[in-house]
């Protein structure tokens, strides 16, 4: 192939635009946002197993919560995803997420590249300005 075939992102020009992007696994969610669920779920499932096997005295209750709230965060926040991302660019999520980070925590910001966002507020203008 030529060199004009490829952008500089690295992507091939001539493709459609739909097989760029990362695939649909589970209820809207692609394979890495499915994986952040499942991980965030579990980890709460597994904060809330924990005191509850201790109280029962029954560790089978720890796994047991663990897979409870890996269903209902994949299928409850799978569908509340699904929603939220409805008619915008495949990166909003992720933006969306690293903006938030940005301007709640400053301090986390460098981690996430909040630097190379623009976080500024008030008016813009789009008017030229006249030269002499």
């Amino acid at each position: 192939m030529a060199d004009q075939d490829f952008r500089p992102d690295g992507t091939v020009a001539f493709l459609p635009h739909r097989l760029n992007r990362h695939p649909v696994v589970v209820r809207g969610l692609t394979a890495d946002e499915l994986w952040v669920c499942a991980g965030l779920s579990a980890a709460m499932g597994f904060g809330v197993g924990v005191p509850l096997a201790l109280a029962l005295s029954t560790i089978a209750l720890l796994p047991t919560a663990i897979v409870a709230a890996v269903a209902l965060g994949v299928f409850g926040g799978g569908g509340a995803l699904r929603r939220l991302k409805r008619g915008r660019p495949d990166t909003w999520l992720y933006r969306q997420l690293q903006w938030r980070v940005t301007t709640r925590h400053s301090s986390l910001s460098r981690f996430v590249g909040g630097r190379h966002l623009v976080t500024r507020s008030g008016y813009w203008t789009t008017r030229r300005s006249r030269t002499p």
